[in-house]
């Protein structure tokens, strides 16, 4: 085969790669196969990651077998609920940018033909995503799974019932003992969150978008469902490098269509916004993906609803089909002639598909609301973007007009619900949690899961530049404003008292200050202290949130 990490023979790159792997146990039949990366990101540091080296094992075995030769290569490995402690919280986000760079730096520097990718924690399926599209080699991505979730007297608890009573508890309103006894019983075993939180939106994505094969997400970890397809993966990770079959040719704006349709449908993470759009920049796609989210809001109805937004557990929205039925429900409105990883379309994969549960995964004609529950709000505080997360069953009326009550870090927002300093009819505004503010993007999620044990849920809004839960839909929450405050937005221009008008219908978020005092106050705006190390970089260089905060140069 004519691949690119085949090289000629007697050169010096030929012959210090020919002793390296030979000294590996390779033999010269072997150096002419396909090579495949198998890209890992695990970690002993979170129960996300704890099974991916075994699934690595039998990806390389599964790759041989057909014919191909799998290297693993391992990435940084960020868990939400581990890595938010240091740095404001600011190695979340900017820790899937770095896996982006990890996988660059072992692909292209060894010049490896193609990627099979281990999914997991939220952010390695949008890096692997966008590592695709950067190096356009040939790359599938494989959810991993979910973890199985546990109960708590009687009840269903997982890891985000425990991150919502932690708000209760600094409330009063649950003992420690309580707290204690959820987190013991949350998660029974490895995989992501168990809900429609992020990492489980994005491996739906994954599906949408034709990058993992139909019919794998959501999968629970370990299941028989999730090793078939980790085989299936395998061998076709070798066809595709032998057809030349690369992600450019598959995430095209149509592809981008459906996983935002997708999105909508499933009422995904609020994180699914930014990270397709940096996916569409590293595949160099012309793609404004906001737009697409307020060009379908209305008119793509909610199909599903998966706890924490609803009723039912992943485990059933799996067995009535998963992604493959919500677009079988969406066939009429999808783009069916996008190209998938099988080498077939959209409509090809679903030719065979059923739904076996209506009632889990409804149809386009009998949804359960038509009001979508991931809302893109513009406005004079966010001229640039902010996004709602909406209650799936949602019905007061969706607007608040407060006066605003400021802090500039989580702990301080903390600190001041503790005080009582926030009532009801305040805007509390967050600010300075940005890609360039914290710098990393820290998360805003513990004053709003607070203000719900403060029993302030619909009583009090929030508006802040910083990244919230994937399943956070706790009253009107404006979240990711941009520009952000550090970025000279308006958000860095609010002090306490200013009034603030929201209106999710309407899909606006304005500050109601003159424009004269707001030029004063621009006057006298400091400037942001600079982090040392990884964060500086990342500061730096990274774009907008509208841009898909993506780091580049310059």
């Amino acid at each position: 085969m004519d691949l690119r990490s085949n090289f000629e023979a007697g050169t010096s790159r030929w012959a210090t790669r020919r002793a390296q792997w030979r000294a590996l146990g390779l033999s010269d039949e072997d150096m002419t196969k396909p090579k495949i990366a198998v890209v890992n990101s695990s970690s002993d540091l979170a129960i996300c990651y704890s099974h991916l080296d075994e699934i690595s094992r039998r990806v390389k075995a599964e790759i041989r077998a057909a014919g191909g030769l799998g290297f693993e290569i391992r990435t940084t490995a960020p868990s939400d609920f581990i890595h938010s402690a240091g740095g404001r919280g600011g190695y979340i986000l900017s820790s899937r940018d770095l896996i982006v760079n990890d996988i660059e730096a072992a692909v292209e520097g060894a010049l490896l033909d193609g990627m099979i990718c281990l999914a997991s924690c939220d952010k390695t399926a949008p890096a692997q995503l966008m590592a695709a599209g950067r190096l356009d080699v040939p790359t599938i991505i494989v959810a991993c799974g979910y973890q199985p979730a546990g109960t708590f007297r009687g009840a269903h608890c997982d890891i985000e019932d425990v991150f919502l009573a932690a708000g209760h508890l600094a409330q009063g309103r649950i003992g420690l003992g309580d707290l204690t006894e959820m987190s013991e019983a949350a998660v029974l075993g490895p995989g992501v969150c168990a809900g429609m939180g992020t990492a489980n939106s994005m491996h739906i994505v994954c599906e949408a978008l034709g990058m993992a094969l139909p019919g794998s997400t959501p999968v629970l970890a370990n299941s028989p469902a999730m090793w078939a397809t980790v085989a299936a993966a395998s061998r076709r990770i070798v066809e595709m490098v032998r057809t030349g079959l690369k992600p450019r040719r598959i995430l095209t704006r149509d592809a981008f269509a459906n996983a935002v349709m997708t999105v909508l449908a499933i009422s995904g993470s609020i994180n699914c916004v930014k990270h397709l759009q940096a996916v569409a920049a590293e595949a160099e796609c012309d793609v404004d993906v906001y737009r697409l989210f307020e060009e379908y809001a209305d008119s793509v109805p909610l199909l599903t609803a998966v706890r924490p937004n609803g009723p039912h557990p992943i485990e059933a929205f799996e067995a009535a089909g998963g992604a493959a039925g919500v677009l079988k429900q969406l066939e009429g409105r999808l783009n069916t002639s996008a190209l998938t990883v099988t080498g077939r379309t959209v409509g090809e994969n679903l030719a065979a598909v059923e739904v076996s549960d209506e009632e889990i995964i409804r149809p386009s004609g009998d949804p359960l609301a038509r009001r979508p529950a991931v809302v893109v709000v513009r406005g004079s505080l966010a001229p640039a973007t902010g996004i709602v997360k909406l209650a799936v069953d949602e019905e007061r009326e969706l607007t608040f007009t407060g006066t605003a009550i400021v802090y500039d870090s989580v702990d301080d927002a903390m600190a001041g619900l503790r005080a009582g300093e926030v009532r009801e009819g305040h805007v509390l505004v967050l600010r300075g949690q940005g890609p360039k503010g914290s710098p990393g993007m820290g998360m805003a999620s513990r004053p709003v899961f607070a203000l719900d044990g403060a029993g302030l849920t619909g009583k009090v809004a929030v508006v802040t530049d910083g990244q919230l839960s994937g399943l956070v839909n706790k009253g009107i929450v404006v979240g990711e404003v941009s520009p952000e405050a550090a970025d000279g937005g308006p958000l860095a221009l609010v002090e306490n008292g200013d009034r603030i008008a929201i209106d999710v219908a309407a899909k606006t978020v304005n500050l109601e200050v003159p424009g004269d005092a707001l030029a004063r106050r621009r006057s006298g705006l400091a400037e942001v202290a600079d982090p040392r190390g990884w964060l500086s970089i990342y500061r730096g260089t990274v774009t907008p949130l509208q841009k898909g905060a993506v780091l580049r140069g310059g």
